[in-house]
């Protein structure tokens, strides 16, 4: 049977910047506005003799951007703005400002994958579709849109997926972008081809699953038409996700079909007009750096590294309690400290609809409650009622627990009488333990633990069954 030959894949990733008004107008960015052309201007609603101006903001985050991927910035000495005549329904100028031979970053490299060049351009607004007509929201178009294109190195579905992922953790660490992409804040397209034939572009990828599916669906049929002797057409194709394969769409348009012409209502950028030493030196520590330093500082496992950065404003609290916690203990119980941020605290603001921004639990009281579980002064079923408590109200843990009488107990004596108790009032229980079966351990001291009302030390309590059942 015929090898499928090597895939190749390229790139190209379109992300919405979190700018405060949009790329060439004073309109405010707000593609989710309560109503649809609420955001909108003769500017951007493409109106003729209208000027545009250049959104410094947006510039200055597409080159911190390139920096921080090791791309060079200004590779011409200067950048302009090209109209690409290409037809967008819901974006009335009929053409878009983008860029073409002279963009803002140049080179760079993620996760092994050379970058071709980073560049800006105005997005378009959004279509509805109904049975009789069409109707358009311009509350998108003109909004600030980056597009990053690599070099064809990607050689699986897995590593576009891998290198999308890590592209959407660096723009969100480095606060350019929400890349949020169920509100189309991150678009995803994929060039596909065949130890480098004919290659074939699919778009409407909007989630990693989706580019995952499509890569491996477009791989298939590239080389069940290469196996049949068929030749493979230079096409655009879009991702059916329902369906679970690609639609032709169009021919694929090269750089002459869209007459690219300068901008000739906007200046040249020149690099003079950019602090790029600033603007280098505002570059946050990166994910990748991140992850290492946890694993290194914290113990972290690898994966567990993955998940505690994973969103910027989680890392941050985790690294303040952390570094709380380290101030306070001796042996900081990190791992501990990681099992109830990503199990309980988590899952308390996901019940609650919480984002960190709101949360009032601060990470120096979280962390004083871990090290109360850590120490045993509180149990761990009474340490989940404290966080509740904490994130409700913001409390203090060790007030919390003096106010609910939370403690732990400790009392060898009340915690020997409790355990007699439980042998007289369990003695199957004690039977089954002398026969060799360790779990009615487990069992004796669950029950005392529920008598106790969880506040009961379970190790102290296993030790004194232990001895009362020689």
């Amino acid at each position: 049977m015929k090898e499928k030959g090597q895939l190749t894949i390229g790139l190209e990733v379109h992300i919405g910047l979190g700018t405060r008004t949009k790329m060439f107008c004073a309109c405010l960015n707000d593609p989710d506005a309560e109503k649809p052309n609420m955001r909108i201007c003769p500017i951007c609603a493409g109106h003729p003799g209208t000027l545009p101006t250049i959104n410094k903001k947006a510039v200055s985050y597409v080159l911190m951007l390139g920096m921080a991927l090791g791309g060079t910035v200004f590779p011409k000495g200067r950048s302009k703005f090209d109209r690409k005549n290409y037809f967008y329904p819901d974006l009335p100028k009929g053409y878009q400002i983008s860029q073409y031979d002279e963009p803002l970053v140049e080179g760079g490299e993620l996760c092994g994958i050379r970058i071709t060049r980073i560049h800006l351009e105005e997005d378009a607004g959004t279509l509805s579709h109904g049975a009789d007509a069409s109707l358009v929201d311009l509350n998108r178009a003109g909004t600030a849109l980056m597009e990053l294109v690599t070099e064809p190195d990607i050689r699986s579905a897995d590593q576009a997926v891998a290198f999308a992922e890590e592209l959407r953790r660096i723009v969100r660490h480095m606060g350019i972008s929400e890349a949020d992409m169920e509100r189309g804040l991150m678009r995803l397209e994929a060039n596909i081809s065949i130890d480098m034939g004919t290659k074939v572009e699919v778009k409407n990828i909007n989630s990693f699953k989706a580019l995952h599916d499509a890569i491996e669906y477009e791989y298939a049929r590239h080389a069940k038409a290469l196996a049949a002797g068929e030749t493979i057409m230079q096409e655009t194709r879009g991702w059916n996700a329902e369906k679970g394969i690609t639609i032709s769409q169009r021919s694929k348009e090269d750089a002459h079909d869209y007459r690219y012409l300068p901008e000739p209502d906007l200046p040249p950028i020149d690099a003079s007009a950019f602090n790029l030493d600033s603007l280098r030196t505002s570059i946050p520590e990166l994910p990748a750096a991140k992850r290492g330093r946890f694993m290194a500082e914290y113990g972290l496992a690898e994966k567990d590294a993955y998940t505690v950065t994973e969103d910027r404003l989680a890392a941050e609290y985790f690294e303040e309690a952390a570094s709380e916690l380290k101030d306070l203990a001796q042996e900081a119980p990190y791992a501990l400290l990681y099992n109830y941020f990503t199990s309980d605290l988590w899952g308390l603001m996901k019940r609650d609809g919480i984002a960190f921004e709101a949360l009032k639990a601060t990470p120096e009281n979280f962390a004083r409650l871990v090290l109360m579980a850590s120490s045993g002064t509180v149990s761990s079923r009474s340490a989940k009622d404290v966080l509740a408590k904490m994130v409700e109200t913001g409390g203090v843990p060790e007030e919390i627990v003096k106010s609910a009488g939370l403690g732990q107990i400790s009392d060898m004596g009340h915690l020997e009488e409790t355990a007699r108790k439980m042998i007289a009032d369990h003695p199957k229980a004690v039977e089954d333990f002398k026969k060799g079966k360790t779990e009615a351990l487990h069992a004796l001291v669950g029950k005392a633990m529920g008598a106790l009302k969880g506040a009961g030390n379970p190790s102290m309590l296993r030790e004194i069954f232990e001895e009362l059942l020689k």
